[in-house]
């Protein structure tokens, strides 16, 4: 199945976190939170402005994203677990280290 967002919405993949602590001590799922960062899997074309004219996307499939703990809803698709959220929703892209330098 393929599934494509609307508007300004934006299908997210949730990253789980380690299950065991820095000391080896194994986190029960009961105990968890869910995590607050996933990976953009698809993004609609953008919402629409006063004149009708799209308004495009600050993500892109791909990005890791921070959202807030109780963003979006969350539905199953092909047996996999996602969030769907407006694009205002995300609080921002997490970049890895060196991203953003540019070359001289």
């Amino acid at each position: 199945m393929h599934f494509r967002p609307l508007h300004d919405r934006v299908v997210v993949k949730r990253i789980d976190e380690d299950e065991t602590t820095s000391g080896g001590i194994i986190i029960p799922d009961t105990a968890k939170e869910k995590p607050q960062q996933g990976e953009v899997i698809a993004v609609g074309p953008g919402a629409r402005d006063e004149k009708g004219e799209r308004i495009a996307l600050d993500v892109q499939a791909g990005d890791t994203v921070l959202f807030g703990k109780w963003s979006g809803t969350e539905v199953k698709l092909d047996g996999n677990e996602y969030l769907i959220m407006k694009e205002s929703d995300i609080m921002g892209v997490v970049q890895s280290k060196g991203a953003g330098k540019k070359a001289a």
